[in-house]
């Protein structure tokens, strides 16, 4: 019987001990109210609203007047994107400490009314004398965490990435450098193909994959870091019911007759670099993507080679070289600055003949270049802030016809759109 008593008051006092061990969570609220009114000298391409701005329409002329349709002062003023988000922190079980966040923003995807919709929702797990942490949720893509200094939606796409996917990302801390490798599933970010923008090629794939460094000491911060994708833009054969005779590749179709096979295999290689001292930050972003149209650059991919007899295909991706440098100085009054430049390098091979491209149909796929300039001044009073900026974006529109590695071999045009905006911000 004592025997007894012993083992069980040592058992109630182990679970006592063990129950102390676990630290309860922290919870903070955030979130602003935020305003846009936006006036721009043509018709753009963009999205939420005309918000989100990637580039300029390419001349629409009347055959009746020979006037540019698509040029004329046009505007909008918007609430959307206005954000709520809950940070939780403190969290420990043992030596394991969880931290996580959830953030959703009001957003007009299709209709007039906006929703709310899921932004970022992920947790961190690190450990005591360990240097290993990590990432599990939706957040920002590694490549895309470092914006240029702006107050544009867009936060410089497409001379920056942009991208917030699904992912398990684990990063290793050794003094100044961190080293990360992730695993990414595509999400809200899709290429396009044969069925448009679909996540049916990435599902048939392999995840999306990143590794890469980063070097931070004082106030220099380094990342280089590539981007691997692997998708599958044609998975079955068959025909449509319209015309039976003639052969259909993708997914969408009225009947499989076979399956399809060839992977299409893209490496994005990319660097930052960030110097900040006292009030002064520079940022500088470098990729040479292929078919980075997840990242919403203006790229795409096609068709190598056609094996409709076997049912087996090859891609070629377009290479696109999207760069960027940005400053802002000062705290109260805060002036900011982005330049940015975009050029199409064409694919890797020659695109089979017959075979299709598919480019980001987010902005005018006849761009071969473009440029965009973004200096802001902004007042933060407190929680309150108010910004004007000025935004020059400049694109190369092809003509004629493209050649084998798709880019066009006619003349070319330069289409320039101005765009000024005022936003309100109140954080709380």
């Amino acid at each position: 019987m004592k025997k007894t008593i012993i083992i069980i008051s040592a058992l109630l006092l182990g679970g006592s001990a063990f129950a102390q061990e676990e630290t309860p969570s922290k919870f903070k609220l955030y979130g602003f109210i935020r305003n846009y009114a936006v006036l721009d000298t043509r018709e753009v391409k963009a999205g939420t609203e005309d918000l989100y701005f990637y580039m300029p329409q390419d001349k629409n002329i009347s055959s009746l007047t020979g006037e540019d349709l698509n040029e004329g002062l046009n505007w909008r003023f918007v609430s959307l994107t206005t954000r709520l988000g809950l940070d939780v922190s403190g969290y420990k079980f043992g030596k394991m400490g969880v931290s996580g966040k959830v953030e959703a923003d009001f957003y007009n995807m299709n209709g007039s009314v906006a929703i709310l919709r899921l932004r970022q929702a992920f947790m961190k797990l690190k450990w005591d004398e360990s240097l290993l942490s990590l990432t599990i949720g939706q957040t920002w893509h590694p490549m895309a965490a470092d914006m240029p200094h702006m107050n544009n939606l867009e936060t410089g796409a497409p001379f920056n990435m942009f991208n917030r996917s699904p992912q398990v990302t684990a990063d290793v801390a050794a003094g100044d450098f961190t080293f990360t490798a992730s695993l990414l599933y595509l999400n809200h970010y899709l290429p396009t193909g044969p069925d448009g923008k679909t996540k049916n090629y990435f599902k048939y794939g392999l995840p999306e994959a990143y590794v890469g460094v980063s070097y931070k000491h004082g106030g220099v911060l380094a990342r280089v870091g590539m981007d691997v994708l692997n998708i599958k833009p044609v998975a079955y054969v068959g025909y449509n019911n319209a015309n039976p005779e003639k052969v259909v590749r993708g997914y969408t179709m009225d009947k499989k007759v076979a399956k399809a096979s060839g992977l299409l295999t893209t490496m994005s290689p990319f660097a930052f670099f960030q110097y900040t001292s006292g009030k002064f930050q520079l940022r500088a972003k470098s990729v040479l993507a292929q078919a980075g149209e997840h990242l919403n650059l203006l790229s795409g991919y096609g068709f190598a080679s056609l094996d409709d007899v076997n049912h087996v295909y090859t891609y070629t991706p377009m290479q696109d070289w999207s760069s960027f440098v940005s400053f802002s100085y000062g705290k109260k009054v805060q002036a900011m600055c982005m330049l940015g430049y975009m050029k199409q390098l064409g694919t890797t091979q020659d695109l089979a003949e017959g075979g299709a491209l598919w480019m980001n149909t987010a902005a005018d796929t006849k761009i071969q270049q473009a440029f965009r300039a973004t200096p802001t001044v902004a007042w933060n009073i407190g929680k309150f802030t108010v910004s004007l900026e000025y935004n020059m974006t400049a694109a190369e529109f092809g003509r004629g016809e493209r050649d084998l590695r798709g880019l066009y071999t006619g003349d070319k045009e330069w289409i320039l759109n101005h765009r000024f905006i005022c936003m309100t911000k109140f954080n709380f």
